[in-house]
């Protein structure tokens, strides 16, 4: 699903040269559940963004889906995102002038002609995420944890082969992160492969391997039991 080896990110723009990734290398299976962690600062983003092929290392190689992508064209980069790849970040950068509906839609209305066929797969997205009855609501007046289902209702609404998410449980109380973690626990059992960056040892222990990142390295590797 994913191999990287000697990957290596520099910040080169400024008058300080700063060392974002180093030589990291790891593979991740089609259908796993893997977890990156590390402090605040440790290059968890960086690696996410050239994970989901909204950045470039500078130097390494990176095949994602059987494809090696470091030489692709922006517009092939793009086509890969958005048919293969779902995005959760911890801020969910929603339209708050759509509803939550029309928000989860969006994803679909370059991907799927039909508005039968967009409506099936939204209100499944909704349904399988708890969300239905709010469908009519405004981001705005959502909770925490409404939000961020809303947000894995339309990261999952294209049905995904690979889902990258970005620290989903930041801004939740410990009941509204560990529903969103066992919605992707569900998903993941459905056959998306999950890739989750967390700093938080509890939330990394719902994945099947965490990969310990730090100062821009890979220090340690395990398998949760």
């Amino acid at each position: 699903m994913l191999r990287i080896q000697d990957l290596t990110k520099i910040y080169s723009d400024s008058p300080t040269r700063t060392m974002a990734l180093e030589g990291i290398s790891f593979t991740v299976q089609s259908g796993e559940f893997a977890v990156v962690m590390g402090p605040s600062g440790s290059g968890k983003t960086t690696l996410l963004n050239i994970l989901g092929l909204l950045d470039r290392p500078t130097s390494g190689e990176y095949h994602c889906l059987g494809r090696d992508v470091r030489d692709l064209s922006e517009s092939h980069r793009g086509e890969l995102r958005r048919t293969q790849m779902g995005f959760i970040f911890q801020q969910c950068h929603f339209i708050d002038e759509l509803s939550v509906y029309e928000n989860i839609e969006l994803p679909l209305l370059s991907l799927v002609p039909g508005v039968s066929k967009r409506r099936r797969q939204v209100l499944e997205a909704l349904e399988d995420t708890g969300m239905l009855r709010h469908r009519r609501h405004y981001p705005r007046h959502l909770s925490g944890g409404e939000r961020q289902r809303t947000a894995v209702a339309r990261a999952l609404v294209t049905d995904p082969r690979l889902l990258l998410v970005d620290e989903p449980t930041g801004n939740l109380d410990p009941e509204a992160a560990m529903e969103i973690m066992r919605l992707l626990q569900r998903r993941n059992a459905r056959g998306t492969t999950v890739l989750m960056v967390t700093h938080q040892q509890e939330y990394a222990e719902y994945g099947q391997r965490v990969i310990h990142l730090f100062d821009g390295k890979i220090v340690a590797e395990n398998i949760n039991p």
